[in-house]
């Protein structure tokens, strides 16, 4: 599942948040910021682990403030596991 995060998400440790999210619930992907002061991730997994993720994903972390998450069908990562990429 590809998800689009939007909001104040960066400089609030979104990415490390989101990461520790995916690693609690087993999920492989990844999360990176977007120039456009958005987030990214891909994550894949059990359909409760990552509809888990998907829903708190709406919180984040404290200093988070989340407008949106918009979820779309994706391809499964490459590489087992679940990383932060590099902006993009």
């Amino acid at each position: 599942m590809a998800l689009a995060i939007t909001g104040r998400v960066q400089g609030v440790g979104y990415r490390w948040w989101f990461e520790g999210q995916a690693r609690r619930y087993g999920l492989d992907g990844w999360v990176r910021n977007r120039r456009d002061g958005s987030v990214e991730a891909l994550v894949s997994g059990p359909r409760a682990a990552v509809q888990a993720v998907i829903r708190r994903a709406h919180d984040g972390p404290p200093a988070a403030r989340v407008e949106a998450v918009r979820s779309s069908q994706a391809e499964a990562p490459e590489a087992p596991g679940f990383r932060r990429k590099p902006t993009i």
